[in-house]
């Protein structure tokens, strides 16, 4: 059902656009006001989440750690998987951010004949997802061409490289390429797998086709539908020095394309995919493993009054004599 519900919301934000532009006419409104609203919800719900989150109390040490803890001189402690310095939590958050460590050592559990468990490798989304975000990466770096002028020409080297497979005119983009392969194994691992279909939502498909919808209309552009480039950077740049016009002309299929970027962009800070952000945040992971180097106390705790064992013992000496209990003294 989550799955439909979200196809179903996809093909009613095309065919409104459709509708919009097509019917209505209502060029400026997808072209400057929509695009003004999602970057508005963006920066404002990203930065919203962001300083919830910092003003979170964490009052105890809980990294997740995956090697020897620092302890006896003769014992070799992992400084990565196990921090107890600032240098190696910010070189295991750059080997998770950057490389998706945690990911890459995911394991898959399957109970076979005997019965038993048996586990074995689970690289390929490990793989997929590490292709997805530098493929969308590159693709949103390759983008900034249109708000630019002049382009810098570290953004033309980008372009020469990510285009050098010619295959026809014009072009293949291999980010473009690795987008559409990834998210549609992404998308196809959802569905195919019992376990990871039956913990599905919509909060779970949405994003896969939304994005599927925003490569798709992407390609469609580039190879089947021409769309007037020069238009399009007019409009970009009119956006970004905040003098906006909506030039008559372009086509339909980028005021789609467009409308479904703008819609990604407003619906990020409030679903899962802020996980951009929270992952610099996470207790389990930004915090080094020192707990045996110094005391870390609760900040709020209130003094409580405590009653010692020697006052316990003075109390209940003559008590615990009788009934044969030691005592410290006599």
């Amino acid at each position: 059902m989550g799955m439909e519900f979200s196809l179903a919301v996809v093909v009613a934000l095309v065919a409104a656009v459709f509708a919009g532009v097509k019917v209505a006419g209502m060029t400026h409104f997808f072209a400057v006001v929509v695009p003004y609203t999602a970057i508005f919800l963006f920066l404002f719900g990203f930065v919203f989440k962001i300083l919830r989150w910092a003003r979170s109390p964490v009052p105890f040490r809980i990294p997740t750690t995956a090697g020897q803890q620092l302890s006896l001189p003769w014992i070799k402690q992992n400084k990565v998987d196990n921090p107890t310095t600032t240098m190696g939590v910010i070189i295991r958050m750059a080997l998770e951010v950057l490389l998706f460590r945690s990911l890459f050592r995911n394991t898959k559990v399957e109970l076979r004949d005997g019965p038993r468990i048996a586990y074995q490798w689970e690289k390929w989304l490990w793989l997929a997802a590490l292709l997805f975000h530098y493929s969308f990466l590159v693709i949103l770096i390759r983008h900034f061409r249109f708000f630019l002028e002049p382009v810098p020409a570290l953004l033309n080297a980008i372009e020469r490289v990510d285009g050098f497979v010619q295959l026809g005119l014009p072009g293949i983009y291999l980010s473009d390429a690795a987008f559409l392969a990834a998210v549609t194994y992404l998308f196809i691992r959802r569905v195919v797998i019992p376990q990871v279909k039956y913990i599905s939502l919509p909060a779970d498909y949405f994003p896969l086709f939304l994005l599927l919808a925003i490569g798709v209309t992407g390609v469609l552009m580039r190879f089947f539908i021409r769309v007037d480039l020069l238009k399009v950077k007019e409009l970009a740049l009119s956006l970004v020095t905040f003098n906006p016009v909506s030039p008559e002309g372009i086509g339909v299929i980028f005021y789609i394309h467009l409308f479904l970027v703008s819609t990604l962009f407003a619906y990020f800070p409030f679903s899962k995919l802020m996980h951009l952000g929270g992952v610099f945040l996470s207790p389990t992971r930004n915090l080094p493993n020192d707990t045996r180097m110094q005391r870390h106390v609760n900040p709020w705790n209130y003094p409580v009054k405590v009653h010692t064992y020697q006052e316990y013992e003075d109390h209940f000496r003559e008590k615990m004599i009788e009934a044969g209990l030691p005592v410290e003294k006599e």
